[in-house]
């Protein structure tokens, strides 16, 4: 297998691919987020009710506010990863064969094995690439053609990556 294809320089680029790579690690702010301000309306609830409620409206109102911060933590970043996208625009390319991907952007290039990957994801966009339970890079969908896109997909079905 020999797929190759560029990135032309889009602002737009860098700021969709750290959209997909920190949507996993911003998920786990999102949720406990939620769960935090669940416990918190639920002690708020009960401060109204119970005796000794009182005791425990400070620690009710922190986790509602700790929540709430945590929750708009993921739009915050990537607010700003878009907002300082543009420079990092640059032209790219990748290089895949069965045995790693290489890729380049810019003057800087590097490259992962395909057997230090522990499975790849798929995205409307993208395949994500996780080495171990992080996130490693991410493979462009839209800039490979479409023989190419069916081929890497049947490889990574036949490695077992996809959708592990």
């Amino acid at each position: 297998m020999q797929i190759r294809f560029d990135v032309p320089a889009d602002p737009a680029y860098p700021a969709r691919v750290a959209a997909v790579m920190s949507s996993e690690k911003l998920r786990r702010y999102r949720n406990i987020g939620a769960a935090l301000v669940g416990l918190g309306v639920i002690g708020l609830v009960v401060t109204r009710y119970a005796s000794w409620g009182a005791l425990i409206q400070p620690l009710s109102l922190a986790m509602v506010v700790g929540g709430a911060l945590s929750i708009l933590y993921g739009p915050w970043v990537r607010y700003n990863s878009k907002r300082r996208s543009g420079r990092y625009a640059v032209e790219g390319a990748y290089d895949i064969t069965a045995d790693n991907i290489m890729m380049t952007s810019g003057s800087e290039s590097g490259g992962i094995a395909w057997d230090g990957v522990s499975r790849v994801a798929h995205t409307p966009d993208f395949w994500v690439v996780y080495v171990g339970r992080i996130p490693a890079t991410v493979i462009p969908r839209e800039y490979m053609s479409e023989p190419d896109a069916a081929q890497l997909e049947r490889f990574l079905h036949e490695r077992g990556l996809l959708g592990v």
